[in-house]
């Protein structure tokens, strides 16, 4: 069983992966942030490093999902490959920030690699306003986040209602997190928890 947690930046989609990890006993795979060689370029020049940066996610999460896949089990991923093709890398196009030579490259990668994956069994969207994004972003101090400009995060939102509207490769289940606080609050995570147990039993 795989599932699935996408968000925007500053979510709640790590904390959450790493809650359920620990409640259901399910093997978690993070996005690989700290060993990201592109990141803290790309946040100082996302025009220049754009390209890079998105292959390499792209590279990053197609391995996951091969070892997802062959590695048999329950696992919980943090953010999906789908989230890059659709959400990220267009939006760095549309703001000029990734030329379309380097665009349709990626989408011709991104469409070859996904005829080999199978999408996950449930996604969970966490749906957040900006300004909740914006106090998560400053409350855990990532340096290189600093630089995340307002308007980057709503149109990164817009993208992710227009895809979570369209997406039809499996069971979904939206949660509100401007209304919650899972990783503080013991009956927020049970509600959590409730849903997701609905979900999975819907799966079998």
């Amino acid at each position: 069983m795989h599932i699935a947690i996408a968000g925007n930046i500053g979510s709640g989609k790590t904390t959450l992966t790493r809650l359920l990890s620990k409640h259901f006993g399910w093997k978690s795979h993070f996005e690989d942030v700290d060993k990201n060689p592109y990141l803290n370029s790309f946040y100082e020049d996302m025009q220049r490093w754009s390209f890079n940066l998105q292959v390499y996610f792209l590279n990053s999460r197609f391995r996951q999902i091969i070892k997802i896949r062959q590695g048999g089990g329950a696992v919980i991923q943090d953010r999906t490959i789908y989230e890059d093709a659709y959400i990220f890398a267009p939006n760095l196009h549309s703001m000029n920030l990734m030329t379309t030579r380097d665009f349709e490259n990626y989408s011709s990668l991104f469409e070859l690699m996904s005829s080999f994956i199978q999408p996950p069994d449930l996604l969970i969207y966490l749906r957040s306003s900006v300004s909740n994004l914006v106090t998560q972003i400053q409350k855990r101090g990532r340096e290189y986040e600093e630089s995340i400009r307002l308007d980057y995060l709503k149109r990164l939102n817009e993208r992710y209602e227009t895809w979570i509207n369209k997406y039809n490769l499996g069971k979904m289940l939206i949660i509100e997190v401007d209304k919650i606080n899972f990783e503080e609050s013991r009956e927020d995570l049970g509600m959590v928890i409730e849903k997701i147990n609905a979900e999975i039993h819907g799966l079998f």
